[in-house]
């Protein structure tokens, strides 16, 4: 596929995103749907923030915002979705004719596809720890929550942060753990984590699964060539896992849906992310 001058310009914009993922697959994506696009990733200062969407946006383009922006980017934008107004996070924008920019969260659609295609059954009436207050983990909250899950536990570094995330999300559903101690012994359905750690190959664990009594399955939604603490952890207490490579690929699927108005090419999203785990 050539680039020429009516080729819309889609970027990830954020900082890191040497790491991501993301360019593969929506270039897999352009090139299976036939549609006259390109991707690419844009390490972003927060300052820069504005002009990049804004310009994008103007130009016809639009992107895909990940950490550290998602928050900022909710405020960028002129018209926001349901799912930005509710968890006060961005991460996908595009323009429209008049100029505006049009901003959706499809982290939160992402999580609970992928979240459906992990658990093969109903997430009704299940018991959830969740761990992260960011942009990610309101998403996943969210959609925990939509979905009619029977009690989440929400544990974050920071608890004022976590507090005010369950006030604006969770509602009655959602309890705030402010030390990790006090999840010893307990029994949750899935654990997910939803913070930043994992980013880097040293990272450890956020949670102890040894300390629980019990867990279902685990799911990361840090995702990268090498394996996360948080899923060794897991795996080294016999728990079933999965990374954040799903998510990755339905939220971009949804992202896809929004720049060009008709379903993403899941599969060949889904073979380019394997084809560069594998490289």
């Amino acid at each position: 596929m050539s680039v020429t001058s009516t080729t819309r310009v889609l970027t990830l914009l954020g900082d890191p995103v040497a790491h991501s993922a993301s360019p593969e697959l929506q270039n897999a994506a352009f090139r299976a749907a036939g549609v006259d696009g390109v991707y690419v990733a844009v390490r972003c200062a927060p300052d820069d923030l504005v002009g990049f969407m804004r310009g994008l946006a103007r130009a016809g383009g639009g992107g895909n915002v990940t950490l550290p922006h998602k928050e900022k980017a909710a405020t960028i934008l002129d018209v926001r979705s349901e799912a930005v107004r509710r968890t006060g996070a961005c991460n996908t924008f595009w323009g429209d004719d008049e100029g505006r920019v049009h901003g959706d969260n499809t982290d939160v659609e992402g999580f609970r596809r992928a979240l459906k295609t992990f658990l093969e059954g109903p997430t009704a009436g299940i018991r959830v720890l969740l761990l992260g207050a960011g942009g990610v983990a309101r998403a996943a909250l969210a959609a925990l929550v939509e979905d009619g899950v029977g009690e989440i536990l929400l544990h974050n570094r920071t608890q004022e942060r976590a507090r005010a995330v369950a006030r604006r999300i969770g509602g009655q559903k959602v309890r705030v753990v402010p030390v990790s101690r006090e999840l010893e012994g307990e029994n949750f359905d899935l654990v997910v984590n939803a913070t930043r750690l994992g980013l880097d190959p040293g990272d450890p664990s956020p949670i102890d699964f040894h300390a629980l009594n019990r867990a279902g399955a685990a799911m990361d939604l840090v995702y990268g060539h090498h394996t996360t603490g948080f899923i060794e952890s897991a795996e080294a207490a016999g728990i079933r896992t999965t990374d954040g490579l799903e998510m990755l690929v339905q939220q971009g699927a949804a992202s896809f849906e929004r720049w060009w108005g008709h379903a993403a090419p899941v599969e060949a999203m889904r073979n380019a992310v394997a084809e560069r785990q594998s490289a």
